[in-house]
């Protein structure tokens, strides 16, 4: 079984880099420094060691229907056997840019990004529901997306 390492509690300084780059992820080190009262180069080491430790990523985040996917969906998964397994067999599809394990109605929720409804379809049928251990799968399909931030900050 695999577990999140553990991390070195992140100190103010390094908690308000991230929060300037969730404002927003192009801005400059010279830039952060100053806010943060470091310089150029202290900030680029530390926003290097963020990112190579895995505590941030810095992402182009697109409109999934500016680039020509139309449909979104949140499938929730009932399933029998090793869940890990089966999280990363689900993980592992293009189409899927969400998975979670879950306690509740589902072990898994996993949401896909689909170029239309018979995409949609083709992954459900074809792909989702014929992964072993799958039993059952319940489809949330998006009609609007309302919100969407990723600057929720480190509180």
């Amino acid at each position: 079984m695999t577990r999140p390492a553990n991390h070195a509690p992140l100190d103010d300084v390094s908690k308000a880099i991230i929060e300037q780059l969730q404002e927003d992820g192009r801005r400059s080190y010279a830039s952060i420094g100053k806010a943060v009262g470091l310089s150029e180069a202290a900030v680029r080491q530390r926003v290097q060691r963020l990112t190579e430790t895995g505590v941030v990523q810095i992402v182009a985040v697109t409109d999934p229907l500016q680039v020509g996917f139309a449909r979104q969906a949140m499938i929730g998964l009932r399933a029998a056997g090793d869940l890990e397994r089966l999280a990363d067999a689900v993980a592992a599809l293009p189409e899927v840019d969400y998975v979670v394990i879950t306690a509740g109605g589902f072990d898994l929720l996993a949401e896909v990004v689909c170029e239309d409804d018979a995409h949609l379809l083709e992954i459900l049928n074809g792909k989702i529901r014929a992964l072993p251990g799958v039993q059952s799968t319940e489809t949330f399909v998006y009609l609007r997306l309302r919100k969407q931030l990723y600057n929720w900050g480190t509180r």
